[in-house]
């Protein structure tokens, strides 16, 4: 097998979401060859021991060792969950500051190696995280991506599934905004397979627009549910992580709700946030702009909002 056939991921961060994506990795046979990098570099070794022990298992022949940063000079793909996790309680926003310096020391080194894949980000808050790693690496924003609202989209899906009883691939609905608490739902363009969610409602009396409403208000809140129950959430993430990385290495313009950057689309620019994206071998194609109504175009500018403003405020305690 030539060097150009090789699916090469380097992983930074071997805690229990970069541990569930490596799962995810093996059993689905989504890479050639795997590397584990960590600050506890003994922790990073016992993983690959770990997971080398199961690819007898797996449908495939993974290659996977810790490793050194300079691993990243011919990986396709840096995905990026090193951090600290949110405590119970905490804001993902409040995090930032401490995961920011820790992300400007991973990244000298990634860079150092000479890499030039795509960069895929998950430690929070995402949005923000990945506008510091394009605006540290000065990569193509294209080539930088955040796990964004992929997963909280899932969540909503499988939700809306066990409403209507219906399998949640067929339940087509977005979570849009900041990975955070002004995420929201876009409704007018909420369908079942290509029937409006509204005109699913309406022929159903037990469905009214105060329980779609009760619907994103447990997704928003599912992670601080999770945390309160078991501390912290990475079985979710890892396949939404794996998901991404599925899409990229087939070349699939797949549309997900990933951290993308905008540059004009929604009325919005400067700035990644979650919103429907075009996923394929070159990163982010393009944004899908959906025709969102009035008060939705209010609540994604209101989400963009609160992320530039912690931007700025971070920036500034950085002079």
């Amino acid at each position: 097998m030539h060097k150009t056939d090789q699916r090469k991921i380097v992983l930074v961060g071997t805690g229990m979401v970069g541990m569930s994506y490596a799962f995810a990795l093996l059993n689905q046979n989504l890479c050639d060859e795997l590397v584990l990098i960590d600050i506890n570099k003994k922790r990073a070794q016992g993983e690959a021991m770990d997971l080398n022990h199961g690819v007898a298992f797996s449908g495939g022949n993974m290659e996977i060792n810790a490793g050194e940063y300079e691993d990243c000079r011919d990986a396709d793909l840096v995905v990026l969950t090193a951090g600290l996790p949110q405590k119970e309680g905490q804001s993902r926003l409040s995090l930032l500051k401490e995961n920011k310096k820790i992300f400007e020391e991973i990244l000298r080194q990634v860079l150092a190696s000479g890499f030039r894949g795509i960069f895929l980000v998950a430690t929070n808050p995402v949005d923000i995280m990945a506008r510091i790693v394009q605006e540290i690496s000065g990569f193509l924003p294209s080539r930088v991506i955040g796990t964004g609202t992929a997963l909280d989209t899932a969540r909503l899906r499988y939700l809306l599934g066990e409403k209507f009883s219906i399998d949640p691939r067929n339940m087509h609905a977005y979570v849009m905004g900041e990975h955070g608490d002004s995420e929201f739902v876009p409704w007018s363009q909420a369908m079942m397979s290509t029937k409006p969610i509204f005109d699913l409602c309406s022929e159903s009396e037990t469905c009214h627009f105060q329980e779609l409403l009760e619907l994103e208000e447990e997704v928003r809140m599912a992670a601080y549910r999770i945390i309160e129950a078991k501390k912290a959430t990475y079985y979710g993430i890892g396949m939404a992580m794996a998901r991404i990385t599925k899409a990229i290495f087939g070349n699939e313009s797949s549309i997900l709700t990933v951290s993308g950057f905008l540059e004009g689309e929604y009325g919005e620019k400067g700035l990644y946030i979650g919103v429907p994206c075009v996923v394929n071998r070159a990163g982010i194609r393009q944004v899908v702009e959906l025709p969102l109504g009035a008060e939705e175009k209010k609540r994604l500018h209101d989400s963009c909002e609160t992320l530039e403003n912690t931007y700025r405020e971070i920036c500034e305690d950085s002079l």
